[in-house]
């Protein structure tokens, strides 16, 4: 699959996942930890067609800090608010397999999801309409 290709699926599999989170944002019936999984999901697939985009390989990891690793090898420049984002590792696997304390604290849903679309539509201008 061409890199470009690549890049279009995964940016459409993190509009999917932000899609869902921001349906599920307000739902009292939806924890913390399966609103974290999708965010942490969506940044995931972002950075992965940013990295497609770039023409950079990228593992089969959810690790979102190996993610921005790898962005800043290729000299990508990051915003300091992406990187911020590196707490949504726990939520692929930890929180998502084992009923784990979630620290004591409740996510800011809004600004969770505010933080995420951020991610996906600056993903989405570096790649240009051709991945949209």
């Amino acid at each position: 699959m061409s890199d470009r290709k690549n890049a279009a699926m995964m940016l459409t599999l993190a509009r999917e996942d932000l899609a869902i989170l921001e349906e599920m944002q307000n739902s009292v019936r939806v924890t913390d930890r399966s609103l974290g999984f999708h965010a942490q999901q969506a940044v995931e697939k972002a950075l992965k067609a940013w990295l497609a985009f770039a023409g950079a390989d990228y593992p089969k990891s959810h690790d979102l800090g190996e993610l921005l690793a790898l962005l800043a090898d290729q000299a990508q420049t990051i915003p300091k608010a992406f990187l911020e984002l590196d707490y949504l590792t726990d939520f692929a696997v930890l929180f998502r397999y084992t009923i784990t304390d979630l620290a004591n604290e409740e996510l800011d849903r809004a600004s969770l999801v505010r933080r995420v679309t951020e991610v996906v539509e600056h993903v989405q201008r570096l790649t240009g309409p051709s991945t949209a």
